[in-house]
């Protein structure tokens, strides 16, 4: 815990100091100028939502994957991002994200019921009659069912932004890509407080998600209620990434990459997994976006993030499904 949060500091010093301008932090200290307006509030303002998106798609990869025992699960394959993409896009494709305060209101609360909505309906689909209770989860129909939810969402957005006209459809399609732009200070407090809010309500059950490695009898019979932890995760999960993906658009595989690694190095013990998921999360994340910034620097401008951490994740997806289960994997 106290290297990666030594790795979150490092990360989020790096972003502050470098990027498509050069700044001088002595000069940013001594007073009003340009490099100080830079360094405060350009780029501070961003690497804090950085840290808050890569932690919270961190945290919620490690708890999806806890309740679903698949160390493949997480947020942006499960289709949950896909739903609140499309919750948000069609807030705007219909016009009414913008021109007034309630206007703007409408894409972060759309987001958040997009990715519940997701979350729900991926959830009901895969679960399946089981004799004498009210049904069981499989993790691979979930999978299965979130990547197809992913697909019709992503679709849909698509069809939509063929629809509208082309500048609301450029801003739609910058959903589809994920990207880290300056936040507003309203936005950016209320996208903390849904991620710490989250990330307190997944740790508090994270014993219990410890328990639910043993197998979904197993838990139960030592007294955990698997439907009401199955729900409780879902939902929270859900606000996590509404909230971050208001903000940011798509952004995958972090919630893939991270718990996949942090398990590795402390194991399945979810009450220290989860918090070291958010650490790592938040630290990968600010790197993915400073590379991001410095490799195109010279173009005078930058790839969306999510497209570098799919070019991170995406082979190690494969890698994953071509070989066989983590060992430390819960399940």
């Amino acid at each position: 815990m106290a290297l990666a949060c030594a790795a979150l500091a490092a990360s989020f010093a790096l972003a502050l100091l470098f990027g498509s301008e050069d700044v001088s932090l002595a000069a940013a200290l001594r007073g009003p100028g340009l490099d100080r307006t830079i360094l405060f509030e350009l780029r501070l303002p961003r690497a804090a939502l950085t840290v808050l998106a890569g932690g919270g798609l961190g945290l919620v990869g490690a708890a999806f994957q806890a309740i679903l025992r698949n160390p493949l699960a997480e947020p942006y394959v499960l289709g949950v991002s896909g739903g609140a993409a499309l919750g948000a896009t069609t807030v705007i494709a219909l016009g009414l994200g913008t021109g007034s305060v309630l206007g703007a209101a409408l894409t972060p609360l759309s987001a958040l019921a997009g990715g519940l909505g997701a979350t729900l309906l991926v959830y009901s689909v895969a679960r399946r009659p089981a004799a004498g209770r009210g049904g069981t989860t499989s993790g691979a129909s979930i999978l299965l069912a979130g990547v197809m939810v992913n697909a019709i969402a992503a679709a849909l957005v698509t069809f939509a932004k063929s629809l509208v006209p082309p500048a609301r459809a450029q801003q739609m399609l910058r959903w589809l890509t994920g990207f880290i732009e300056l936040p507003t200070a309203p936005a950016l407090a209320a996208t903390a407080l849904y991620v710490l809010l989250g990330a307190l309500f997944l740790w508090r059950d994270a014993a219990r998600m410890n328990l639910l490695g043993l197998g979904a009898e197993s838990a139960e019979l030592v007294g955990v209620d698997v439907r009401s932890l199955e729900r409780r995760v879902f939902v929270a999960a859900s606000a996590v990434v509404g909230a971050i993906v208001c903000l940011t658009g798509l952004i995958g595989f972090v919630g893939l990459l991270v718990p996949h690694a942090a398990r590795r190095l402390v194991g399945p013990d979810h009450r220290v997994l989860l918090p070291l998921s958010f650490l790592g999360g938040g630290a990968m994340l600010l790197l993915c976006d400073l590379g991001a910034r410095l490799a195109f620097r010279w173009l005078g401008s930058e790839p969306p993030v999510g497209a570098v951490t799919a070019l991170l994740g995406g082979p190690l997806f494969l890698a994953l499904l071509a070989r066989r289960p983590d060992p430390h994997a819960t399940g």
